[in-house]
């Protein structure tokens, strides 16, 4: 099974999760040529790719779905209520309705030898999930976009072999930072984003001796730095009541722009 980042960030979102059989792309919040761009540098073609699976409507996680659905047919998993967000998208142009796969949260699917695990997040967004994904007994998730964790999110992330997870800013960067402050708050909120210190608190709670890499997503350009999201996780890991420390496990943050590092379990 593997795993790669295309693009992250409030500019655009889109991982690359596949088996030898099947190839998801977790959102393309990135034009269509840049999504076709991404996956010719890992070898694959859009073609090739057997599903899309949205996690919420914002425009940095749907931006080619429209270009993508129309050229290649291929078809699209999501909540009810992000498809019918996604449908009222003008942006997007029309979609065929027959694309869209409707997905509930803790309800799996199957798309060949890959199953689907939606689950459910705090985002301002219609029905936010995030996707835990498994083939064999290998298992991934990516999960972004969410103002807060509970108990629920860490039993969904338990025993996972890769763990992609939103770092997205970092409080005092944003308390000072231009932005205004009804977006400050909206970023803080419980249906804003996760900061470096939460990411490090919630990876405390599951990381566990056989989980192979860490990928760091979904950053604010504006609100946080790589190297300050990095540590940040490894600093709270090492400080937390759990028996490891930031640097017993693989880090990385996926980089904004360019095709990140492919990782294999």
């Amino acid at each position: 099974m593997r795993l790669c980042s295309i693009a992250s960030g409030s500019s655009g979102n889109c991982v690359y999760v596949g088996s030898d059989a099947t190839h998801l792309l977790m959102d393309v919040g990135i034009s269509g040529k840049r999504t076709e761009a991404g996956l010719e540098e890992l070898g694959i073609k859009m073609s090739e790719i057997d599903a899309i699976f949205i996690t919420h409507e914002h425009a940095d996680h749907i931006n080619g779905l429209g270009v993508l659905a129309r050229k290649y047919g291929v078809p699209i998993y999501a909540t009810k209520g992000t498809i019918k967000a996604i449908r009222q998208a003008q942006s997007l142009g029309k979609i065929d309705d027959s694309l869209f796969q409707c997905v509930q949260a803790d309800e799996k699917c199957i798309v060949k030898d890959v199953t689907v695990y939606p689950i459910r997040t705090s985002h301002d967004a219609a029905e936010p999930v995030a996707y835990r994904i498994s083939h064999d007994k290998q298992k991934v998730a990516v999960i972004t976009d969410l103002g807060y964790y509970n108990d629920y999110t860490v039993e969904c992330l338990r025993d996972l072999d890769v763990l992609y997870l939103e770092a997205n800013h970092d409080i005092n960067m944003l308390q000072v930072g231009p932005y205004p402050y009804y977006l400050k708050q909206r970023i803080l909120g419980e249906r804003g984003h996760l900061s470096n210190e939460a990411a490090g608190k919630l990876l405390g709670r599951v990381l566990h001796d056989d989980m192979r890499a860490v990928v760091l997503g979904h950053l604010s350009q504006d609100n946080n730095l790589p190297e300050l999201a990095y540590e940040t996780v490894r600093v709270e890991v090492t400080m937390s009541d759990t028996p490891y420390r930031g640097d017993d496990f693989p880090l990385y943050v996926a980089k904004r722009s360019e095709v990140s590092q492919m990782i294999e379990i």
